[in-house]
């Protein structure tokens, strides 16, 4: 199917010519070749869909393998994937309309929103119920949340006492119990790693703020990102839950058993993405299409605004997309977080993006400025506004870490550029 198949909504890009946008078809087609080899031939992921996007046309798109193998049912350009954390740009984008009406300011302590959580301590010592704290050197901000510096976490680090009572609390599970309140609730009894803005640790922080953007607007958190930016920009397969008219296009969600192949961890026909959830996580709770994420996507690299509909002010998004880790250091530097994408060297966090801050650093082509970031069952995106450069990957496999699949991607499109805009 061509790639201009994708979408039939006025917001689609049409497909060009590789070398009409100074890309090569050569090079392009390495892409797919590589994913069939390593991957999809011998069953490390079941399926890939590929999405390259620059300079205002679709250049390359293919599907490859299954999106359901055990009923042999291929990947298709509706195939509807569980995007986990790439969720978060989207609920830091809703976060900074509501800074753009003068709701809420990045200085504001969290506090000023979530009171109950006036007390909280970091963490000295003890094990849940149980624990010794001291008082934080500075009260929370809500910037802390956008960049993880907040001193929250995630339970699957399985790195300190306090991950632990973030497991026994099921706070951050793939399988989402209990509500966004409750979740604040339970949060208000577990110490901080560390001190606000001491440190950068991947965590659940994203999903407070959804519980920040409801708490401001006065709505649901599901309504304001409906409202406000999935139907104004048409992207009408992404939501928090699969419909019953669409369940058939859910693609199934499998696990790498370390031995080079996968399992099946979430069957599309009993998932439980198939129903609304009572839990609404901005941090990893949508699901969508490449087609729909390209529109955001799209939205973004145009400085905010698409086809009339306009989500932020391009200042609002160049500060987004600056690095706003203290000292203006990298990952590296800062992070205590035992998750793979805080090892990279040259790569710092702007407000629900990692942001390139030197790509020789990375020892990956790239650009200072472009950002990204990735789902836990290995979907990834990048913007590169200095190339004009989309690229999206789905697949669905957990962890995210299992290949290095996102590295090899970065160094097949960019090696596909054969006109550079630097």
């Amino acid at each position: 199917m061509p790639a201009s198949a994708l979408r039939s909504t006025p917001l689609a890009p049409t497909s060009a010519s590789a070398a009409s946008v100074g890309m090569s078809e050569t090079a392009l087609r390495r892409i797919d070749d590589h994913l069939q080899r390593v991957y999809v031939g011998p069953g490390r992921y079941a399926g890939t869909q590929t999405l390259v996007y620059r300079r205002g046309q679709i250049v390359h798109h293919s599907s490859l393998g299954f999106a359901d193998r055990e009923r042999q049912l291929p990947i298709k350009d509706d195939t509807i994937f569980r995007i986990y954390s790439m969720t978060k740009p989207i609920t830091t984008v809703a976060l900074m309309m509501l800074f753009e009406e003068g709701r809420v300011a990045l200085d504001d302590a969290v506090t000023k929103y979530i009171p109950e959580w006036a007390g909280l301590g970091v963490f000295q010592a003890g094990i849940a119920p149980t624990f010794l704290t001291k008082p934080p050197t500075r009260p929370m901000q809500v910037v802390d949340l956008l960049r993880h510096t907040s001193g929250l976490t995630y339970g699957f680090q399985n790195r300190t006492n306090v991950d632990a009572a973030y497991r026994d609390k099921g706070i951050g599970a793939f399988e989402k119990a209990g509500t966004l309140d409750s979740w604040i609730a339970d949060l208000a009894k577990i110490p901080l790693e560390f001190s606000p803005g001491e440190a950068w640790n991947y965590s659940v922080s994203t999903d407070v703020v959804g519980y920040l953007v409801q708490k401001i607007s006065g709505i649901p958190f599901e309504q304001f990102v409906k409202q406000r930016i999935l139907d104004p920009l048409g992207m009408t397969d992404t939501d928090f839950y699969v419909p019953a008219a669409k369940a058939h296009r859910l693609a199934a969600c499998y696990s790498a058993d370390g031995r080079g192949s996968a399992t099946l961890s979430d069957d599309p026909q009993t998932s439980s993405f198939l129903s609304p959830p009572a839990l609404i996580s901005g941090g990893g709770g949508l699901v969508s299409t490449t087609a729909d994420y390209l529109t955001f996507c799209r939205a973004l690299l145009n400085g905010g605004e698409l086809g009339g509909v306009r989500l932020l002010g391009p200042k609002t998004l160049k500060l987004m997309t600056t690095n706003h880790l203290p000292g203006n250091r990298d990952l590296t530097e800062l992070s205590r977080s035992m998750f793979s994408e805080a090892t990279n060297a040259g790569i710092g966090f702007g407000l629900g993006f990692a942001v390139n801050m030197n790509p020789a650093l990375t020892l990956l082509p790239g650009s200072v400025g472009e950002y990204y970031w990735g789902g836990a069952a290995s979907t990834a995106f990048w913007i590169d506004p200095a190339e004009e450069l989309i690229t999206i990957f789905m697949t669905q496999l957990l962890p995210s870490s299992a290949y290095p699949i996102r590295r090899e991607l970065r160094a097949l499109v960019y090696g596909a550029i054969t006109e550079s805009n630097l």
